[in-house]
């Protein structure tokens, strides 16, 4: 693997080594072009609100008659006609959007059908675009399956056979590096959230001066979650000891790389129980060794399958920490109702949206928290972290009304790089603020999303962004990298 000169927030280069995700080639592209994926849903035909952009041409007529005695005396008031000219159309503009709807990562993939939704209402029969023709939009939704190379493949598909414009992607490194890497190869703007910064960027093969020129995202990285792992850490009295679970691919792997010197800078012990392949059905040995060192911290990443069987074999073998810092899992009120009632009960972990975020869309206007309630009342499922892509539409939109020439890809990956947002459901986006370390913009193609830690606790209130009182609660335990959202208890341990 090829190793780095640069030190970024402080970390030696070695802290970044391990952070490689897999590359797709131009040549290996052209392999895979033509295998179609499955295509999920279309935009074609958009219906829902007329884009308020749009003209109309109205006439009015008016008449007026008086009779008098032996004449009739008819006097017709002059037609006023108002003409306001239709906007000039433009060719359909295509968005692939790529989303691990079924398999170990489809939690990740629950709101996207509905967001897709969102975004054709919101555009209706078109966006005016910088050449001020109103231009149809249509939309792409492929499923991954959850597996790295068919997220290639389908991001080929999109580009190759369906001649997208831009492609939008989230859910993790396992769907958004391997699709980042094919527009890359391909020379296709793709707008990313949902994938921590060092995997993406350095996983993929990019330095501080060598930044990629296709593919861009707007999400937290190593900066926002040792901070807020620290705070959780010290949140409870322990013996400062961390038994940790990482899995064995590209987000475990940094998660390892990041966090290891950090737990012993800071005084504890670090009991890793050595990466386990993703699907491992038995966590025996790490158990047992977590148990035998005495740990009262549980650090751990974990797809939601991966992570229940882990902690069902925890707590029928006696292992019960104090604190379980649980990253990916803890992310989805699916994956705690999935454990059962009370055995998700105290899991926390970092999280990176919240209905009380108090930005609006910059489609509809609507707030973070009614976008939370439409998503309940519409799904009849409780919101969860993933709402928040739909920030990738609304940075593609911004981008788009400033594109003068849609056909020029050169233009729009222009404008997506001078992006300078100062609202969205994910906060402001500024692309255009100076590159510097432990800052929003650590490198060029990335700017930081906000990241708070959250627990898991016993639904018992109905909150204004909520249909019912949900099984599962997630209370916000620190905002040390988030203060727009406001801390709602403290961390509770975890209860045998």
């Amino acid at each position: 693997m090829k190793k780095k000169d640069e030190e970024l927030n402080g970390q030696e280069s070695k802290d970044l080594n391990l952070l490689q995700g897999k590359r797709v080639s131009r040549r290996e592209f052209l392999k895979v072009a033509g295998i179609a994926g499955a295509t999920v849903g279309m935009g074609a035909g958009l219906g829902g609100i007329v884009a308020a952009c749009g003209g109309t041409t109205t006439t009015t007529t008016a008449a007026s008659t008086a009779t008098t005695g032996a004449g009739t005396a008819t006097t017709a008031a002059s037609v006023a006609t108002t003409v306001t000219a239709a906007v000039e159309m433009g060719r359909e503009v295509k968005m692939g959007v790529i989303s691990p709807i079924t398999g170990p990562l489809a939690d990740f993939a629950v709101p996207d059908k509905y967001i897709v939704d969102k975004w054709k209402a919101a555009v209706g029969d078109g966006l005016v675009l910088g050449d001020n023709k109103k231009h149809p939009i249509t939309f792409s939704l492929m499923d991954t399956q959850s597996d790295t190379n068919r997220a290639a493949t389908v991001a080929g598909d999109l580009i190759q056979n369906s001649k997208i414009d831009m492609m939008l992607v989230s859910s993790a490194p396992d769907t958004v590096n391997p699709v980042a890497d094919t527009c890359e190869a391909m020379g296709t703007p793709c707008l990313s959230t949902d994938c921590p910064m060092e995997p993406y960027y350095f996983g993929r093969g990019a330095t501080p001066d060598k930044p990629f020129k296709w593919t861009y995202l707007a999400f937290w990285g190593n900066y926002e979650l040792i901070e807020d792992s620290k705070a959780l850490w010290a949140a409870l009295p322990t013996n400062k000891k961390i038994g940790s679970a990482w899995s064995n691919e590209v987000d475990g792997n940094a998660r390892r790389d990041a966090l290891t010197p950090v737990i012993k800078d800071l005084g504890f012990t670090l009991v890793d129980g050595g990466p386990y392949q993703p699907g491992t059905e038995d966590f025996t040995s790490m158990i047992s060794l977590w148990k035998k060192e005495g740990c009262e911290i549980l650090c751990c990443m974990a797809n939601p399958p991966d992570f229940t069987n882990l902690w069902k074999q925890c707590r029928q073998q006696g292992f019960v920490p104090k604190i379980a810092d649980v990253a990916k899992a803890s992310l989805f009120p699916k994956a705690m109702e999935a454990l059962g009632v009370p055995l998700g009960y105290g899991i926390s972990g970092p999280q990176w949206w919240h209905p009380t975020f108090p930005w609006k869309s910059t489609l509809t206007g609507e707030t973070c928290q009614a976008l939370a309630t439409d998503f309940e009342k519409t799904t009849g499922m409780e919101w969860s972290q993933p709402l928040m892509h739909y920030v990738t539409f609304e940075w593609a939109a911004d981008v788009l009304k400033r594109t003068t020439n849609v056909d020029d890809k050169e233009e729009i990956i222009k404008n997506v790089a001078s992006t300078k947002m100062v609202e969205s459901v994910a906060g402001p986006l500024d692309f255009t603020a100076p590159v510097a370390p432990n800052s929003l913009h650590i490198v060029p193609n990335v700017v930081g999303t906000p990241l708070y830690e959250g627990e898991w606790i016993k639904g018992t209130k109905q909150w204004p962004w909520s249909v019912k009182v949900w099984e599962y609660d997630m209370k916000i335990v620190t905002n040390t990298m988030a203060p727009q959202v406001t801390v709602q208890g403290p961390l509770e341990p975890i209860v045998a």
